[in-house]
């Protein structure tokens, strides 16, 4: 099985993992049980108090509930705000997250070349990545904050426990991150590597790169006083060829003279 394969499987199962942690933190938005009190008022009657981050409800043992909205929005406090946007952001990011790995897998082919889409996947990777912290940091305070009111000793009002949506939200939240890393991972690592391979390293000048050492320097030292002594044989050799031919020279003219 090629390398390619093998990243387009795990792509797959990555983007399934992935979904399935978006679809997971989307079901907390309506899921009214956050936070939970059971308390007992009569004998045969038993009241269960409920809340999410946007209403809260009291149910009974015969089975009425009531809920009721939040009143008031600049009346709550910042912790709550600050819920509801990292969860709304995680959701958004989420979604386009997955249009972004949809566009850039490798068993879609829509994206273009390889580049691109390890590119295209990288990005959605990064939006899985960033909207799973956004829902484990706001379910995490959430859920921490139940915690510190319920073991407070201090703390007078009514106490409640963690609810089955903060649970849900845990778990959809370590899918987006597990699903988002991976992805960032493999498809980084393919895209990093392949536009490092378009810039090459800078090519300096000879004078610069190359530095002689000694033996190159003794080498090239030696190389041009054999070429001196060729030299000078060379000329040693004309001059007498030279010297041969005017005494002969100067020898038949006096000869023609006598």
């Amino acid at each position: 099985m090629s390398y390619r394969t093998v990243v387009m499987y795990m792509e797959i199962g990555c983007f399934v993992v992935c979904v399935s942690g978006w679809i997971l933190v989307c079901s907390t938005m309506p899921t009214e049980i956050w936070t939970w009190s059971e308390v007992d008022s009569i004998v045969l009657t038993t009241s269960n108090y409920f809340s999410n981050l946007w209403k809260d409800c009291i149910s009974d043992s015969t089975g009425v509930s009531d809920c009721k909205g939040i009143p008031s929005m600049l009346a709550l406090n910042w912790d709550i705000h600050m819920c509801r946007a990292l969860i709304i952001i995680s959701i958004i990011l989420a979604f386009f997250g997955s249009i972004l790995v949809l566009v850039g897998m490798k068993c879609t082919k829509i994206g273009g070349s390889e580049i691109v889409n390890a590119r295209v996947t990288f990005a959605g990777g990064m939006n899985y990545l960033i909207g799973g912290m956004c829902s484990m940091v706001a379910f995490s305070y959430y859920g921490n904050k139940i915690r510190a009111e319920f073991q407070d000793p201090n703390f007078k009002a009514q106490k409640f426990e963690i609810g089955v949506g903060v649970f849900i939200g845990w778990g959809g939240s370590t899918l987006l991150v597990v699903g988002g890393l991976i992805y960032s991972i493999f498809a980084g690592k393919e895209g990093c590597h392949s536009s490092s391979k378009r810039f090459p390293d800078y090519q300096y000048p000879d004078a610069y790169r190359v530095v002689p050492t000694k033996k190159s320097i003794s080498s090239s030292a030696h190389t041009e006083s054999s070429d001196s002594r060729k030299t000078r044989t060379i000329s040693s050799s004309r001059g007498s060829s030279v010297s041969g031919i005017t005494i002969s020279t100067k020898t038949s003219a006096t000869n023609a003279y006598v």
